[in-house]
């Protein structure tokens, strides 16, 4: 695989997946819904990588995953469960295993879960 290159929608979105991948895996934004000239920068900055857009499972989420669509049609896709309010409130282990299922375990923070979000009913 390329070098692998994420784009989320803003600033937190960013925050929370730095959380949890290695700092090899640039994560840009788009910033809300992106221009024409935004898409562009981005396009300059993705070159030759292996892009991931991973954006919220809202209106706003699909139109942006939409535009990047036509700008990256090489892209991988990641997608959060529907219940979640945005990529920046979901699960950090649910966030590592939507990243393992795109094949990026190699980039990921193992050691930046929080022992006391993992659980399981069995566990009680």
């Amino acid at each position: 695989m390329r070098d692998p290159i994420i784009i989320v929608e803003g600033k937190n979105d960013r925050s929370k997946l730095q959380r949890v991948l290695l700092s090899d895996v640039p994560v840009l934004c788009t910033h809300g819904t992106p221009g024409t000239r935004q898409l562009e920068k981005l396009r300059i900055q993705v070159r030759d990588r292996q892009a991931f857009i991973f954006t919220d499972n809202d209106a706003s989420g699909r139109r942006i995953r939409g535009l990047l669509r036509d700008v990256f049609p090489d892209a991988e896709h990641i997608y959060t469960r529907k219940g979640f309010p945005g990529v920046e409130h979901t699960p950090e282990a649910y966030l590592i295993q939507q990243l393992e299922k795109a094949g990026l375990e190699e980039h990921i923070r193992y050691d930046s879960i929080d022992p006391a979000s993992v659980w399981s009913k069995e566990d009680f």
